[in-house]
């Protein structure tokens, strides 16, 4: 199949991107190093380019009531302006997808979506639409920037008459933004450090790129690619679809309770219930290597007997902390913080413990 190529594909090229597949699209993994561009947005300001992700619109009297049978998340909560985070459960007590739920109106939301599972989403939340909600999905019309770090807001605010430092996290903007009207400029990210997403017209993305990298030049800004984005993700403890929840993972073992709520309907949530009430068998844990040692998803986990108790969802060398870190599901007697657990790798059991997530406090 051939792959999909974001609006801005050759310029990611000039820019001397390594491209790699990912998700169906051909996508920058990195433009010089994955520490280099890592330590860029934890320091100072770096852009990414996350137009693959997938955008719906849900639309009409009835939008509320679909995405309210449809997700974990209270969407009924969210006010206008408001972003929430939230996961379509499947009906065999797994997550179809995790997603970003966006409150453009009363009766308009806008859904993002994780790039891999764009088909698979649309198809999901079509079955539930027995109302007929106005659905449209403007995944291949719309390109995502993710601007991020600490000198953000220094870098972008002379594009845009929108107040950026009194935007809180989880909210949202329409304005001009570098030019073009009605830019939606987002206060969410996915890697710990403050910034915006930017949702941006095809046809406008290649003017904003270019005058988002002149306007933040003085402040150090690079473009930052998919290994960075792991990297700084994984130090937040940020699920990743594919890897820490799928089709097989409850929400619920993923630590994502807080995020499911009981006070609707919705798919699963009988059984989802049950379980939170007979309590989970296993859970989704963060920890850190206390010997030197990298782990990597499908390591096993194994206790001080060397018997299996679980397996690396998620693992890297943390370039913030210098030590391994890593996320994965274990059996609950070993899920307390401070547990001492072993990562296999390469067939020596190496010491690790059990801590509370973020494993980077900032």
């Amino acid at each position: 199949m051939e792959l999909k190529k974001v609006a801005l594909n050759d310029v990611h090229i000039a820019l001397g991107a390594k491209m790699v597949p990912f998700a169906g699209f051909n996508m920058p993994v990195r433009y010089c190093s994955d520490l280099d561009e890592h330590h860029t947005v934890r320091k100072q300001v770096g852009i990414f380019d996350v137009s693959h992700m997938g955008e719906f619109l849900v639309q009409g009297s009835g939008a509320l009531d679909l995405i309210q049978r449809v997700t974990s998340n209270d969407a009924a909560k969210l006010a206008s302006n408001k972003v929430q985070y939230s996961c379509f459960p499947n009906e065999e007590g797994g997550i179809v997808d995790d997603l970003l739920v966006y409150r453009l109106d009363e009766e308009e939301y806008m859904l993002v979506v994780n790039a891999s599972n764009i088909e698979k989403d649309w198809a999901w939340i079509n079955k539930y639409n027995t109302e007929g909600v106005t659905l449209k999905n403007i995944s291949d019309d719309i390109s995502l920037f993710a601007v991020q770090g600490p000198h953000t807001i220094d870098a972008l605010q002379s594009l845009t008459p929108v107040d950026l430092g009194a935007m809180v996290y989880y909210t949202f903007e329409k304005g001009e933004f570098a030019g073009v009207p009605d830019v939606l400029i987002s206060a969410t990210g996915y890697t710990g450090a403050s910034g915006f997403e930017l949702y941006v017209p095809n046809a406008d993305a290649q003017e904003v790129w270019n005058k988002i990298m002149e306007a933040g030049q003085p402040f150090g800004i690079k473009p930052i690619g998919l290994g960075a984005r792991d990297t700084l993700r994984l130090e937040m403890g940020f699920c990743l679809y594919g890897n820490d929840i799928d089709d097989t993972t409850s929400p619920l073992e993923a630590g994502l309770g807080w995020i499911t709520k009981f006070t609707k309907n919705f798919t699963n949530s009988e059984n989802l219930k049950k379980q939170k009430e007979q309590g989970v068998q296993r859970k989704l844990v963060g920890f850190e290597m206390q010997e030197q040692g990298i782990p990597r998803a499908h390591y096993e986990i194994v206790n001080s007997a060397g018997e299996k108790i679980g397996e690396v969802t998620s693992g890297t060398q943390s370039p913030s902390l210098g030590k391994g870190v890593g996320m994965g599901y274990v059996q609950i007697p070993y899920s307390a913080v401070g547990t001492e657990i072993y990562i296999k790798v390469r067939n020596k059991s190496l010491k690790a413990q059990v801590v509370k997530m973020p494993f980077y406090k900032g």
